[in-house]
C-alpha cells in the first residue's frame, strides 16, 4: 500500500463525514464540498491502486524468464 492509497482513503472518509455533516444541518454548501472531497480521494486511492498494480506487475519475472531460468540451471547439472 503506497501513499496516494492512504492518503485517498482519508480523503474519502473525511468526504463522507463532511458530506454527512451536511445533510445533518441542512447546508449544501458543506454537503458539496464533502462530495468533492469523497471524489478526489477516490481518485486518489484508485490512483495509489494503478501504481500498486504496475510496481507488482513490474517486480514479478514473467513466466518465459521463469522457464530460462529453469533451463540454464538443468544445462548446468
Amino acid at each position: 500500500m503506497n501513499k496516494d492509497r492512504v492518503e485517498g482513503k482519508v480523503k474519502d472518509m473525511a468526504g463522507r463525514i463532511e458530506r454527512q455533516a451536511g445533510e445533518w444541518t441542512d447546508d449544501p454548501e458543506k454537503q458539496a464540498k464533502g462530495i468533492a472531497r469523497q471524489a478526489e480521494g477516490k481518485v486518489q486511492n484508485a490512483w495509489g491502486k494503478a501504481k500498486d498494480a504496475a510496481n507488482q506487475s513490474s517486480s514479478k519475472p514473467s513466466q518465459s524468464e521463469s522457464d530460462d531460468e529453469k533451463d540454464s540451471s538443468e544445462s548446468r547439472r
